[in-house]
């Protein structure tokens, strides 16, 4: 009989993605200096790994114009793995010049949305990877690979399993060894989750999956859930809930990191991250964009963060 899983084997890996995905719809500039604070922060509260932006045409993507002014700032710190976005060769090789730990491939699972998002086929996007690939084993720069609209697209519905399955072993043959499924639209389900993942484990089981969920219908913490008890250790998150793609109609934000970050430690997986500060890093974040963000436990507060009687009304009648 198997005993209970160790405390190694339920350590959850977080990557927090909101300096790029956070920020990327954002219609007004965020000022570098505040980008770099907001970083700062994330760092502070155990934080290390960061998706730190995208290098992508500033045309199609304004706000991530100062991707190479960041990577820069960030460049050689200890203990901290800065990853970058990058759609083409291109943008693999400014990525790679400005000091990128690793850069992040990414092609969506549909044709109309990589049409949306990239301008280009998903076979054009895929024939773009291999030059990236060797751009990136020449310099010692990790790859990741990334899979948008893997559990539905906005203009095609459903994803074929079999779709996925094809992009993550193409992935693979090029030296890939982690995978992010991105729930792009917020379609996911625990019920469309969970078979992909048997379909990936089955195809390429030696590729490490992680997890990428927004929050566009409110389930994004039961599909992270749904991946933890698969067994997955590895999830990306937004803090404060911000973020969505600029190419989905009616896109919402990322799952809260501290929200996500709350539930493992509840539910005895640990992440290593300081939950009191991370709230403390939401905070900035609403600060510098100027509005209420969506996170719940950054309004709630830690579950033992008692409050005196007193300080509650006392019914009556």
């Amino acid at each position: 009989m198997t005993g209970p899983a160790s405390a190694s084997d339920r350590q959850v890996a977080v990557t927090e993605v909101s300096p790029r995905d956070g920020l990327q719809s954002e219609q007004a500039f965020v000022p570098t200096e505040d980008k770099i604070r907001l970083v700062e922060g994330l760092i502070a509260a155990g934080i290390c790994s960061v998706e730190l932006t995208s290098f992508v045409s500033p045309r199609a993507v304004p706000q991530m114009r100062d991707a190479a002014e960041l990577v820069r700032h960030f460049r050689g710190r200890p203990g901290i793995r800065f990853s970058a976005l990058v759609p083409n060769p291109r943008g693999a090789e400014a990525a790679i010049a400005a000091g990128i730990d690793a850069v992040v491939m990414f092609a969506s699972a549909s044709e109309s949305h990589n049409r949306k998002n990239l301008n280009r086929s998903r076979a054009d996007s895929m024939a773009g990877f291999q030059k990236i690939a060797r751009s990136a084993e020449g310099a010692g720069v990790a790859l990741h690979g990334a899979i948008a609209t893997a559990f539905g697209c906005p203009f095609e519905g459903d994803v074929p399993i079999g779709q996925l399955v094809d992009q993550a072993m193409r992935y693979r043959d090029i030296g890939i060894a982690r995978i992010t499924l991105g729930d792009t639209t917020g379609m996911a389900t625990p019920g469309n989750v969970l078979p992909a993942l048997d379909a990936l484990r089955k195809a390429v089981p030696e590729v490490a999956i992680a997890l990428h969920f927004h929050n566009t219908r409110g389930v994004g913490l039961a599909c992270a859930y749904a991946g933890l008890l698969h067994g997955i250790r590895d999830f990306e998150a937004s803090v404060g809930g911000i973020g969505g793609c600029p190419f989905v109609p009616r896109a919402t934000g990322n799952i809260a990191t501290e929200d996500f970050v709350y539930m493992c430690e509840e539910s005895g997986y640990p992440t290593g991250i300081d939950l009191a500060r991370l709230i403390e890093a939401a905070g900035t974040a609403e600060r510098i964009l100027g509005r209420e963000l969506p996170g719940q436990v950054m309004k709630a507060g830690l579950r033992l963060a008692l409050a005196g009687s007193d300080t509650v009304r006392t019914a009556t009648g």
